[in-house]
């Protein structure tokens, strides 16, 4: 997974990521390294990460590592914070979001194969 999915750590790589998302979807993953539902839907992302779609950018948020990140992320695309949580990203906005439950490597392909004609 390392070689596909880089974290975010800084406003600067969220600035970078989101301009990407103009020529490329960008899946954002918001994680917590403290809550059992989100070591759940951190599998489903790495489930989904065993055949990913090689024209996405993966980008992974862990909260307690730049909890600021997080925020700001938030605050750009209008999506209530929460985690685990994934959202899809096209020209800089959300085309797609879940939380929680319902994140699996299911909805994240299927969202994907939808914002690709999106």
């Amino acid at each position: 997974m390392a070689n596909i999915v880089d974290e975010l750590t800084t406003i600067g790589e969220l600035d970078r990521a989101l301009a990407e998302s103009t020529g490329r979807p960008l899946l954002l993953f918001k994680h917590s390294l403290t809550c059992p539902i989100s070591a759940r839907g951190f599998q489903q992302f790495e489930s989904y990460l065993e055949q990913p779609d090689p024209n996405v950018i993966y980008r992974l948020i862990v909260v307690q590592n730049a909890r600021s990140i997080s925020n700001e992320a938030a605050a750009r695309l209008g999506v209530k914070h929460e985690t685990p949580q994934a959202i899809l990203v096209r020209n800089g906005n959300p085309v797609w979001h879940a939380s929680h439950m319902d994140i699996t490597s299911e909805a994240i392909e299927e969202a994907i194969a939808a914002g690709r004609n999106g």
